[in-house]
């Protein structure tokens, strides 16, 4: 397999202008099917063409377990919906208060293992933009 090709030019000397002859441009003809067949044998491989059911959508299966950017950025998921939704339940990796945003943005959201002093919090806590506030009542959930 392979992936998909990048910055490929095909040659259309022999091919631009009714007087160009077939036989000439036999080489250039050549190049076009190695470059179809490449992007053709790219299906469903990594840096390739990605697989779509027949709704236009990722083939389920294909999808990757993480997502990364690969600028280093923030990855922003911008739905048509404008909704994410996310089905059973979603895990926030447990963060220390000194390894916080220097710059929070108002609704950025972490699960908080200690404060700034030091002591367990274990608590969910959401930025106003200029400060981090607790998400709780300490009720406990309910055992089946």
């Amino acid at each position: 397999m392979g992936a998909f090709p990048t910055s490929v030019t095909i040659a259309t000397t022999n091919v631009d202008a009714a007087g160009d002859s077939p036989a000439s441009a036999r080489a250039e003809i050549k190049s076009a099917f190695d470059q179809l067949n490449s992007i053709t044998a790219s299906y469903d491989d990594a840096s390739g063409i990605a697989a779509l059911d027949a709704s236009g959508l990722i083939v389920n299966t294909k999808l990757p377990n993480t997502l990364i950017s690969s600028s280093g950025n923030n990855l922003t998921l911008d739905p048509h919906t404008s909704m994410v939704k996310i089905q059973n339940f979603f895990n926030l990796v447990p963060v220390a208060y000194g390894s916080l945003p220097a710059s929070e943005a108002a609704g950025d959201v972490a699960f908080l293992t200690n404060d700034g002093a030091g002591a367990a919090k274990n608590k969910l806590i959401y930025s106003t933009g200029s400060g981090w506030k607790y998400v709780f009542d300490d009720s406990t959930v309910a055992a089946s």
